[in-house]
């Protein structure tokens, strides 16, 4: 009887330690290597090199783990790796042990077989720890299982510049307020144009934009959602596309017409760029790229340093407060359990509340574990580790902590060709804003007032034309044969 009472008592410590019962089938007197690729560089890149650094010298040595990270420079730049590795291509070098991966680029990957099920290294306790809509975020596989870790995620915020601003709202009764909506943000871009066009009363409609934003695809997603519309419903792996018109009309008249108009604008690469160059006021965009906000606005007669304001992205009047989840996870390659279970450990350190704000501190993006995210604990690890945050970004991750109980965090689930789908939604609104706001400029240039240049541009008529191209190219791309 004693006997089966200590043999029970070592399964369960044995379970506690590794999870699900597995024995560590590591040996620290042979180390595992474990390669890693993602797309950081710049300061994130550092950050996480510290980091495995770090974990090398530490629980690695420990354990019997040495990971060693490569930048494969952009997201599409590691995407393009991956599936060379995958497909065997000549030159390609081999699969990693553990990648960077969007839940769409997962979907693929696993549907070629060449995932790990994380499930089999993790128990229910251990992910409990996890926000929940991180975790059901990586149950990719038809079963259910777990196959992407979720390791640093962000949202989306909207950030002003404050000292532009201030002119604006004290000459015009602009509010603050007025920016919790889309819908108020299209009419006080309005309101912008209008009075940096007053300014110039010699120079006839040379009004400003006042915002923009950047991945529109979240603008069609989220703002479905937040109109009680899912716009990809995937149900037992069938995917159903809704693309309601009365819905879609407020996308449409909300984004499109603003930017044909000039109200809103999309010049440089990001909109963080147009800020800094003067052409834009304030935009939507992930809460990683807070550091990237300018200090100053760099016009041709000069330059002068600018506050900022962080705001909570807008949500549609009257809508639910839907916010987008979105960040790549890591994803570990099938091979044998040492290398499998090795991962595990590592992502599990890397995701520990004082790891992940730290890299956290750095990039931006949001800490997985629900204990993270708070402003005390961001504090507290910040103290303890002598870290330097960035104002923007410490001011934006508080922010996010703030608001995290007021909103509903959505992704939609991964199905096959979702990433040709989010490639619609992404460029096909907003290519032909583009397009027609650059016809717009022209007939400006020969005279016509703006009412006059946009009307062909903002009828019932110019709606149905678009509504039918959309609906027509978002279903060739989710029935494209690979």
């Amino acid at each position: 009887m004693r006997r089966a009472v200590l043999l029970s008592l070592t399964a369960v410590l044995a379970c506690f330690g590794t999870g699900c019962g597995k024995k560590s089938p590591l040996d620290p007197k042979n180390p595992v290597s474990l390669t890693v690729w993602h797309y950081y560089n710049g300061s994130q890149q550092a950050a996480f090199d510290a980091l495995t650094e770090e974990f090398n010298d530490t629980v690695g040595r420990e354990k019997g783990i040495y990971v060693q990270g490569y930048s494969q420079g952009s997201v599409s730049d590691l995407e393009t790796a991956v599936r060379d590795a995958i497909a065997g291509k000549v030159g390609a070098e081999e699969m990693p042990d553990i990648f960077s991966s969007y839940a769409d680029t997962a979907y693929e990957v696993e549907q070629a077989g060449a995932l790990a099920n994380l499930s089999d290294y993790l128990d229910e306790k251990e992910l409990e720890r996890y926000v929940d809509s991180y975790i059901e975020e990586g149950r990719i596989a038809s079963d259910g299982s777990l196959r992407i870790f979720p390791t640093a995620k962000s949202t989306e915020i909207m950030m002003l510049n404050k000292t532009d601003w201030e002119p604006f709202a004290a000459a015009t009764g602009a509010s603050l307020d007025d920016l919790k909506t889309i819908e108020g943000v299209a009419a006080t871009a309005r309101s912008y144009y209008e009075w940096t066009d007053s300014l110039t009363p010699d120079v006839p409609e040379d009004g400003m934009a006042f915002y923009g934003r950047d991945a529109v695809a979240n603008y069609f997603i989220i703002g479905m959602q937040q109109l009680g519309v899912e716009l990809f419903r995937v149900e037992n792996g069938e995917l159903t596309l809704n693309v309601p018109k009365e819905e879609l009309r407020r996308l449409w008249e909300n984004y499109y017409v603003p930017m044909v108009k000039g109200y809103f604008g999309a010049y440089g690469s990001f909109r963080s760029d147009d800020v800094k160059t003067g052409d834009l006021l304030a935009y939507t965009g992930s809460t990683s790229s807070a550091m990237y906000f300018p200090d100053q606005v760099e016009l041709e007669e000069g330059s002068h340093a600018i506050d900022y304001v962080v705001m909570t992205a807008p949500v549609f009047q009257d809508g639910k407060n839907y916010a987008v989840q979105q960040g790549a996870g890591m994803v570990v390659s099938k091979s044998d359990e040492a290398h499998e279970y090795a991962a595990v450990e590592f992502l599990k350190w890397f995701t520990q509340a004082e790891n992940n704000l730290q890299f956290g501190c750095v990039s931006g993006y949001l800490p997985v574990l629900k204990e993270a995210n708070s402003k005390e604990m961001l504090d507290q690890v910040s103290s303890e580790r002598g870290l330097t945050v960035a104002p923007k970004t410490y001011d934006c991750l508080t922010a996010m902590f703030s608001e995290m109980e007021g909103i509903t965090l959505y992704t939609n689930k991964s199905f096959e060709n979702g990433s040709a789908a989010r490639k619609v939604l992404e460029y096909h609104l907003s290519d032909q804003a583009q397009e027609d706001r650059a016809k717009v400029v022209e007939a400006l240039k020969q005279g016509k007032s703006l009412e006059e240049a946009s009307s062909a541009y903002v009828t019932d008529e110019a709606f149905e034309k678009w509504y039918a191209s959309f609906c027509e190219a978002l279903e060739a791309a989710v029935n494209k044969q690979s």
